[in-house]
Order: structure tokens, then sequence, then C-alpha cells
């Protein structure tokens, strides 16, 4: 079967930088993995043949020739890299730009080949983002292990192997997602929630947790618990649980950030010639001092009255108090006599003030 063109294998256009060229291969790269595939010979095919394709693509010496030359730069007696394409046995592309070999060895596996011309960093650092642990600091098995896969050197010929390195491979186990509904008391001093869930471990068991919520979280943020997710696979560690949070309203407080904003109405005459008045707070209530003339919307700061900091207990946000001052109602008929004689003092006086000004 004849060769498609490299451009076309990693569905890009010539004019492609490197970091297209590589964008394109790592989804490639991960769309037709064997170890994603297992048993499907046409997914390892076109595995085969993207990587041979951004091993060419991505060195610039190999590009030049390939984009001058086509094919034949890496024919046999054209490469001046030396042979590449199949060896006499017809097993797979190794040589010159070196390769994967997934054709059939002596025992039906796979073959690993090195990478001769320095992009294997590179390639590692590919396969590390494609596939996370699955492929480091596992003993005998996949990228970046001591007896094979990737490392600094490249592939290296190891004989056969199931998928990649001769091991079952080591993976961490998925996520698990879920949500905790607390008051906005306990999301300001913390609190311990039991929850219920369903055990990813066993088929329908139900396990308890217990779980912190540290004090002065916000509403939406998530708490992470190490080890409550999926099963690893290949005897990799168990996932995390991300448990977001829920935070309750709570009537006549609003957070913002640290801080808290609360109301407070007081009577005219407070206002008018200041005094004290009870502020609720969510330590207590405490007794404030209104200065004489507040104004309605006028801010009152009750500093440390806020929430506490995640990052460091010591520190609080504080509380805002707004003043709204109350109308009187169901006045007497003597309360307003008093009232209109204060109304018309008023007067009087702004008319003096007027005078003594003209």
């Amino acid at each position: 079967m004849a060769k498609r063109d490299y451009y076309e294998v990693l569905g890009i256009g010539r004019n492609a930088d490197a970091k297209e060229i590589k964008k394109a291969y790592r989804k490639l790269a991960k769309k037709y993995h064997p170890d994603m595939n297992p048993g499907d010979k046409q997914a390892e095919q076109k595995f085969k043949e993207v990587t041979e394709a951004y091993n060419v693509l991505s060195d610039t010496e190999k590009k030049k020739l390939y984009d001058q030359y086509g094919f034949a730069a890496f024919e046999e007696g054209g490469n001046p890299y030396s042979a590449g394409g199949q060896d006499a046995a017809g097993n797979g592309f190794h040589g010159g730009f070196g390769g994967f070999d997934f054709g059939q060895g002596g025992n039906g596996g796979y073959h690993e080949y090195h990478f001769e011309n320095g992009n294997m960093g590179d390639m590692g650092d590919i396969f590390g983002d494609i596939f996370g642990n699955m492929f480091h600091g596992q003993k005998g098995s996949g990228f970046g292990s001591q007896n094979s896969g990737f490392d600094r050197q490249g592939f290296h010929s190891q004989g056969d192997f199931g998928g990649f390195g001769g091991r079952s491979t080591q993976a961490k186990g998925s996520d698990l997602h879920s949500e905790v509904n607390i008051s906005f008391e306990d999301a300001a001093f913390g609190c311990d929630k039991m929850l219920r869930l369903s055990d990813p471990s066993a088929s329908g068991a139900v396990q308890t947790l217990k779980v912190h919520i540290p004090a002065g979280i916000e509403d939406g943020k998530s708490i992470r618990l190490k080890g409550k997710g999926n099963p690893g696979f290949g005897g990799g560690p168990a996932g995390d649980l991300l448990l977001q949070v829920h935070v309750a309203s709570k009537a006549g407080f609003e957070r913002k950030g640290m801080d808290v904003y609360t109301t407070m109405e007081i009577p005219f005459t407070t206002a008018v010639f200041g005094g004290e008045a009870k502020v609720s707070t969510l330590y207590g209530d405490v007794i404030c001092k209104i200065p004489e003339g507040a104004q309605t919307g006028r801010k009152i700061r009750l500093r440390g009255k806020g929430i506490v900091s995640m990052k460091n207990p010591s520190v609080h946000g504080d509380q805002y108090v707004t003043i709204r001052i109350q109308v009187p109602q169901d006045l007497s008929p003597q309360a307003k006599e008093k009232l209109r004689e204060f109304q018309q003092i008023c007067k009087n006086d702004q008319q003096r003030r007027r005078g003594s000004v003209a």
C-alpha cells in the first residue's frame, strides 16, 4: 500500500510550524495508541503511520529533505541519515530516523527501536502529557523507565513485550466528583460532615466518609480527598474525590470574600442625637456607637467580625454595617404636634440663615 503524505497523515498544512505539528501528533497518538485500542490492528497501523510522520516532520533536517525530495529522500541509497523503511525481514520502520516497529517479531509481539536523532526528549514529553502517570517511573514499563520505553536515549530494543514495556501498565484511577451542602455558619467556622457514597472499589457497596470542612471556605470551592476516587489501573493508585461545597445563604448577611455585610435600622431620634444600637454578628450581638447626625446609607466598620482566612487562622475579615433610619409610624396626636413644631422651627432656622447670607 502506497504511503500517504506525512502532512496528510497528521492533518496539517505544509506551512505548519513545530507547535502545530506537535499538537496534531499528540491528538492522533492518543487516539490510536495500542494501549488505548488493544487488539485493534487498524489503530495499530494508524499509530505507526502518525509516529513515522511526526518523526520526520518534527526534525528540521528531515523535514527539509522530505519537503524537497518526498519519500525518495529516505529510500535505500538515497537517505543521508542511512536506511529507513523495512528491514530484510520486512519488520517495521527503523534505522536513520528510528521509530516504532509494530510488525510481528519472533514471538508475535511488538519490538522497540532506538531513536538516534535527538528528538526523544520531546517524544517523552508528548507521551507523558498524553498518558500522564501511565508512562512515568514504573520499572520495566512505559516511558522513562530503566528497562524499556522512552527515556532520554529513546526507545531501546528489548525484544517482545505486551503493550509498552513488557508488563502491565500502571495508571492512577480517575477522579470522582460529589457535592455537599453546608450552612453559612458552617462555612464561617468549619465543621465535620458524614457522607454516604457508593464505594468505587466494590459494586453496590456504600462507604461512609467523615469529611472536615475548613473554616472560611467559600461557596463553589472544592475539597480534594486523596485516594477516594476510582481504583487505579494495573495496580496503580486510586484517584481522588473532589467534593464541591455549596454554602447556604443567611438572612441579613452577605459575604464578599472574607468580609461580611449587614444592615441595621435605628430610630429617627438616635440618628439625630446619636447613641448606641445592638448589631448582630456571626460571633454574637455587639453594641455599636452611632454618631450624632447619622444618615441612611452610612457604613460602620466592625473590625475582625468577618470570615477567618483559610490560609492564616489568626486573620479575619471585617463586618460592614449599613445604617437605615426608621420612619416613625402610628404617632399619637401629641407626637405629631411636636413633629410639626420641630418642622416649623427648622424652616425658621433656614430662613434666618438665608437672610444672614443675603
